[in-house]
């Protein structure tokens, strides 16, 4: 597993804007479960497939009483043309910063293409309605991701 999280463990607190300007916090999605996902870039092909999956899922995940928020260092900008372009309909936050990856474990130290690289580690936090975390994906299936959780759920 790539965090110090684990399911059971209180959601470390947060206070976000989107890239529509939408507040998000974690007293404001009490009630609701969450899937937080943490990936490394917009317009990238494994970022782009999994933000394409949640999407093509997002009815199904909805329905559940999820809400999808994605999270990486790009900026606002870049959110609203990755957005756009894949018709994503889920919340992306601009975490240029890294506090908001950084609180969850998942910016550090990784392998990439054989070298020891500091980055963005594609990690998945369903976090439930009392604001404890459910579930850990360290292993993201970026092609299936929302069958991967609905999975989870069944």
């Amino acid at each position: 597993m790539q965090t110090d999280l684990n399911p059971g463990d209180k959601a470390p607190d947060f206070s976000v804007t989107d890239h529509r300007g939408n507040k998000l916090s974690l007293d404001s999605l009490r009630g609701k479960k969450t899937v937080l996902y943490f990936y490394p870039k917009d317009n990238t092909p494994g970022c782009t497939a999994e933000a394409c999956s949640l999407r093509d899922g997002y009815e199904e995940l909805s329905e559940k009483g999820f809400v999808v928020i994605g999270v990486s260092p790009d900026t606002d900008k870049s959110h609203a043309g990755f957005s756009s372009k894949h018709n994503l309909p889920f919340h992306l936050v601009a975490d240029t910063g890294k506090d908001l990856l950084k609180s969850y474990g998942a910016w550090g130290e990784k392998k990439m293409f054989g070298k020891i690289v500091e980055g963005v580690k594609r990690t998945t936090f369903i976090i439930d309605e009392d604001g404890r975390i459910e579930h850990v994906i360290g292993k993201v299936d970026t092609k299936n991701h929302s069958g991967q959780i609905l999975e989870l759920y069944k």
